[in-house]
């Protein structure tokens, strides 16, 4: 009898203990109560703590602030808006003919001369029919962009919009090829050999340049794309060609020509660590597919694309120079560009982009992003508003294993002749079939490059359509497949020849004659050899 007294007694203690000493009357126990509160008192502070991959699907599964990307087209974040509530595109470019419901593009478009993808996104917000668009869903919410300017930043926070990425004085601080020099060197990220000086005369380059040993030299100016703003100097001739350009800047980077093939690999500075992604191939300066030598026109992204030494240490390099821009007070998505040697496999850093890029398209469609969550998905983590404590260095141990890097590839396709002319046909966006004698028929409809399912399959998305100038170094679309387009000796394959000469005679155009259109086409490119858009 008096043990089950004891038993009794210490059972009303315990249910006493739990509701707060009993004092049921007081607003605060009840406040505290199990039956008013989810967990108990000990987890109270980590309630809207994320703290699992799972929490981060959730999290964004429930968004309900609406959030942009504003750009020329969506290509660069196709298929994010499966895993964020509210995710909205504003493009200026409608790939899809207006059948992808979350891609807003303003109906109305009045002549205009962009010099750059800022100008474009800076023309769209202040559109009107955009800004009723963005009043007609709240009027505030997050932006996202491939570009922006301090115009942008001003415009946003008229709008009410706030800009999910640094300062754009950083990122332009970031994105000088000198300065990524220099950053690297600081944590050990080494360069191709390298000198950075004021060049005033071909003479002058032999001068400055003599520590590299050798006249077949590589030189970058700090800003701008690669196809355009790299020039292969290896004699008089040659530099002559470029002189203009490279006296105009106040300082270049002189490479020593090197034997390499270039890669990609994007990656998230977070608060946690930096998430990184996996080594892709490059593809540049191919002919049949831009007309500019250096120029970006693809990735691959397949497991065994380098030795294992040469990708752990490009994931290496990449999460110390991740850390590094967090120092510098950057955070949020990157990509690095290596120069891999390939006489003596060194990893050499080649250029960073301190944003989403066209590599993006790849990186977030991959077994590893929907096993757990799209890279890009850390980044609006990274500028939200909750807070989050994730095992950074369990996510990249498991991104780095071979079984989570499913084989895609991607083409950019541009106009490569010398012509101008106005297009009459275009292909859809969508999935298109190829047959056995190398011919392709569209097969259906899709916003995803997933809905390519074999590799005689691809997913396209168009630039260019009909009613656009096609002139030299025009984006005609970009073709994404399951599979290799390289062979083992990073020459296009048969198949990527195949689909380069059957996509292309998709497109039919009409020839200007008189000089007057020809001018106004040049005039109103986008693109091409003004600024690249993807």
């Amino acid at each position: 009898m008096l043990i089950r007294m004891i038993r009794q007694l210490r059972q009303l203690f315990m249910r006493l203990s739990a509701q707060g000493g009993g004092r049921q009357d007081s607003p605060s126990a009840a406040a505290e109560s199990p039956t008013h509160r989810e967990h108990p008192p000990q987890g109270a502070r980590e309630m809207n703590k994320i703290t699992s991959i799972s929490d981060v699907r959730r999290y964004f599964h429930n968004n309900k602030t609406p959030i942009y990307f504003i750009s020329a087209t969506n290509f660069n974040l196709l298929g994010i808006g499966d895993w964020v509530g509210n995710f909205r595109h504003i493009n200026y470019i409608d790939c899809f003919d207006g059948r992808q419901k979350n891609v807003f593009v303003p109906k109305q478009k009045f002549p205009r001369d962009f010099e750059s993808i800022e100008d474009i996104n800076n023309y769209l917000l202040e559109h009107k029919e955009v800004i009723d668009f963005l009043k007609s869903r709240g009027g505030e919410g997050t932006a996202t962009f491939l570009m922006f300017d301090e115009h942008t930043e001003e415009v946003c926070e008229q709008l009410g919009l706030k800009v999910a990425f640094p300062p754009a004085a950083l990122r332009s601080r970031m994105d000088n090829k000198i300065e990524t020099v220099r950053i690297g060197n600081k944590v050990g990220v080494p360069s191709v050999p390298n000198v950075l000086a004021k060049v005033d005369s071909y003479a002058h380059l032999q001068e400055v340049s003599a520590e590299l040993g050798t006249q077949d030299l590589v030189i970058q100016s700090a800003y701008g794309d690669s196809g355009h703003t790299t020039f292969f100097v290896s004699n008089e001739d040659e530099y002559y060609k470029y002189a203009e350009e490279i006296e105009a800047e106040p300082e270049v980077k002189i490479m020593k020509r090197i034997n390499c093939r270039g890669s990609a690999i994007e990656a998230c500075t977070t608060r946690c660590g930096t998430v990184v992604g996996p080594l892709m191939t490059e593809l540049v300066g191919f002919k049949t597919l831009t007309p500019y030598k250096g120029g970006w026109c693809g990735n691959e992204m397949f497991a065994g694309a380098f030795s294992q030494d040469v990708r752990d240490k490009a994931r290496d390099y990449t999460f110390k120079f991740g850390e590094a821009l967090r120092e510098e007070g950057y955070r949020g998505y990157f990509e690095l560009d290596f120069l891999i040697d390939m006489d003596t496999e060194e990893v050499y850093l080649g250029e960073l982009n301190p944003r989403v890029t066209g590599a993006s398209s790849l990186t977030n469609v991959a077994a590893f992003a929907h096993s757990d969550v799209p890279l890009f998905l850390f980044h609006l983590l990274e500028f939200s508003d909750v807070d989050f404590d994730i095992d950074i260095a369990e996510i990249n141990e498991r991104w780095a294993h071979p079984d989570s890097i499913d084989s895609w590839s991607q083409l950019v396709i541009k106009h490569t002749d010398e012509s101008i002319d106005l297009l009459t046909q275009a292909p859809q966006s969508g999935v298109w079939k190829m047959a056995a004698d190398g011919s392709i028929d569209y097969d259906h409809y899709s916003y995803h490059p997933h809905a390519a399912e074999s590799e005689q399959e691809a997913f396209f998305v168009r630039i260019s359509g009909v009613g656009d100038f096609r002139y030299e170094g025009a984006d005609l679309g970009i073709l994404i497949t399951r599979g290799r387009l390289m062979d083992d000796d990073f020459q296009l394959n048969e198949r990527a020849k195949a689909w380069i000469e059957a996509i292309r005679g998709q497109f039919a155009g009409q020839a200007l004659q008189d000089p007057v259109v020809e001018e106004v086409a040049v005039s109103h490119a986008i693109g091409g050899g003004n600024f690249k858009i993807l």
